[in-house]
This record gives C-alpha cells, structure tokens and sequence, in this order.
C-alpha cells in the first residue's frame, strides 16, 4: 500500500488491523525459537490460511510478517552485513585502483566468516580486476575450496564468467544498491522472494513471469526516498517467439552489452585482449547443450547495436549449439517489438527455442538465474525449473 492509498483510507473512518499473527502461527504449528521468515517461506499455505481468515474478519490492513527482519535479529540467525574497506572509498578512487578491487573480492573468499558476496552494482571495467585475480593462486584456491554465494548483474557478467571458468556456480540477481538499497520502503516483492531463495538453500526453483513490471525511477536524490516506482500491469508474460514449448539445458550467459565487451574493443582499447588472455568467453564446444540467457543494458542499446551484438554471438557460433534461447525484459520496454524481430532474423533457425520477455537483468523486476543450473524451460505452464 502507498501512502497516498493509506491516507485515503484512514479518512473514511476506523481502519482494522490484523493482530497476533506470530500467535496464530504458532497455533498453526511454528515452533518457538525458529526464525519466523524462513519458516513462512517454508509453510507458505499457513499464512495465506490465516491472512484470508483476517480479511473475512474484516481486517482493512495485512502487515507483512516480517517482525525479526532487522540488522539486530538477523544476527541471531548468523546473518551479518560487511562492507568491504576498498568498497567504501569512493568511486574515483575504485576507477583508478582496480587492484583495490580485486583484493576486496579475494578477501572476502579468504575469510570463512563471510557466507556470500553481493556485488554493489556492476561497473564497466570489471574486466581490469583479472590479472589481479586469475594469475593469484591463492585467490583461485579459495574459489576452489572455499566456494560462496555470488551475486550480481550487468557488467559483473565479467565476474560470473570468471568464476564459471574456475568451477564456481553463482547467480545473475539482485545487487546490493539497485535491490536491498531501494529508495522505496520495501525491496520490490518479485525480487525480494528471489533474494530471499539464496538463504532458504532450495535444490530447486519455479520462475513464472511477474504480474507488474516497474519504470526505471529518473530520480535518485533525497527527496525521492520512500517514493514508489512506477508500475504497469504485465499484459504479455513470457513469450515463446520459435521453436518447441519444451527445452533443457545449463545455464550460461550475462549482459549483451558485457559480452559484446568482451569480445570487441568497443569500450575500451584493451579489454579483448585481457579477456582473450584468460579465455573468459566461453568456447563453442562449452555452449553445447546450454541455454543461453542474455538481456539489454539500462543504456537501452539502438537496434542498429542490437542486432550487431547478436550476430557476434552467431559468428561464434553459439546458436548452433544451444538449446535454447531466453531473452531478458528490456529496461521500460524500449525497443520491445524491433529486438524481438531482430532475434528471429538473424538467428535463422526456426527450430531453435526462443522465449523472450523473461524477469532477469536491468528491467524491474528480477529474478535470480544460476550459472550451469539445469534449467527445463516449460511453455505450456509457462514456467522454468531450476534444479541447483
């Protein structure tokens, strides 16, 4: 609920509450002592039963149950933010200390404290940490012995094929400034229960399409705090533009725009080379039987750039060897229908599965999609599993 909703309602008289939800739950068979979000993640039905028994009293207001929720509690349950030192040095500095970087990711891996890494946002010299992290030794051990949640989007592309590359599977999700630094009151509900997915430690996962999808906010100052994005009702859902209801396969892909980085100097002078130094882009023969996801950056690329990015991936030959294809949301829906006619012109292959308009990358909202997860694609319920 807004708070202009809010103040429209308290207006038309007395407005009822729900009461003694951690009671009823634990009524309904909530063990003392557990923490309570991860339970009702876990007995989702409960609540629901509960929540519909409030309404039929006559609540006008449902509070999400998320009481232990805070910085405090969360540390009962061995949940503790830490901000790694070069991270909080500012954005000139980081630009010009790439090594900064690096040594704040390797410490991270280094430290058996620290549970996962949620990348800050993304950055487009990522690729400038690599000789700091791929000729390390030490750093490439504790990937290998010591593995950890790893999440993020955009231009951490680079990052995600890195650690492909090493053995460690991680996830294209939320980060930490654009989704658990919202300017909103709550983190958007699509992606918060993505979010919450990495803690509940699920061997599998259903992605369906969201039912709203969010405008990227134009202001980011002080004043715009605890104001709503705006929203639009999903009229498409996932879209199956070729190919068969039904396909499966691992999971590997990023940013088009990172890709096309990775593999040009379209950015910066150097970064083919030092990406080409340490076979970051995948080879055909590691495409196979994969599925490819990619989605557009928030620089919202022409469909000139677009259709140059995908013919790049067609000269690899990438679509000869995938079994599929999933397409992420464009930011605001720019250039929607010329990406979708795009797509099917220059892959030319009919047979090859396409589904576009999926919830991951730039566009709000988002979910999490894991690097080699096995995913079966299902058109017919419209839905994808992932087995972790």
């Amino acid at each position: 609920m807004t708070r202009e909703a809010f103040r429209e309602l308290v207006k038309k008289g007395p407005v009822l509450l729900d009461g003694a939800t951690g009671t009823n739950l634990q009524k309904a068979g909530m063990p003392v002592g557990v923490c309570p979000e991860q339970w009702i993640l876990e007995n989702s039905e409960v609540l629901i039963d509960l929540q519909k028994q409030y309404v039929e009293a006559g609540t006008d207001i449902l509070f999400a149950p998320t009481f232990t929720a805070s910085r405090i509690k969360l540390k009962e349950y061995g949940l503790e933010p830490v901000f790694m030192p070069n991270a909080l040095k500012g954005i000139e500095y980081l630009q010009t200390h790439p090594q900064a970087r690096a040594k704040d990711l390797k410490d991270a891996f280094l430290d058996n404290s620290i549970a996962g890494i949620i990348c800050a946002i993304g950055g487009d010299d990522t690729y400038r940490l690599l000789p700091y992290l791929m000729e390390d030794e030490k750093f490439i051990k504790a990937v290998e012995e010591h593995p950890k949640l790893f999440t993020g989007f955009s231009d951490t592309t680079i990052n995600h094929l890195m650690f492909y590359k090493l053995g460690l599977s991680t996830y294209y999700g939320p980060n930490f400034i654009c989704d658990l630094g919202e300017i909103a009151d709550e983190m958007l509900p699509y992606t918060q229960r993505a979010f919450e997915s990495y803690l509940e430690g699920n061997e599998s996962d259903e992605i369906i399409s969201s039912d709203t999808w969010y405008e990227e906010r134009e202001d980011f100052s002080r004043a715009a705090i605890g104001t709503e994005r705006k929203t639009h009702k999903e009229e498409r859902g996932f879209e199956l533009l070729q190919g068969s209801e039904i396909f499966q396969g691992g999971l590997l892909g990023g940013c088009l725009e990172s890709l096309y980085d990775v593999l040009t100097n379209s950015r910066y002078e150097d970064e083919k080379e030092v990406c080409e130094r340490y076979d970051l882009f995948p080879n055909k023969e590691e495409w196979v039987g994969k599925i490819l996801f990619i989605e557009t950056c928030e620089e919202k690329p022409t469909p000139e750039l677009f259709e140059r990015e995908v013919l790049l991936l067609k000269e690899k030959g990438v679509f000869d060897v995938v079994k599929g294809v999933l397409v992420g949301k464009p930011q605001d829906e720019a250039y929607y229908q010329e990406y979708k006619d795009i797509l099917i012109r220059v892959i030319d292959n009919e047979k090859l599965p396409i589904v576009y308009n999926v919830n991951f990358g730039h566009a709000m909202p988002r979910c999490a999609l894991q690097y080699g997860a096995v995913a079966k694609v299902d058109m017919k319920q419209k839905k994808i599993y992932v087995n972790r």
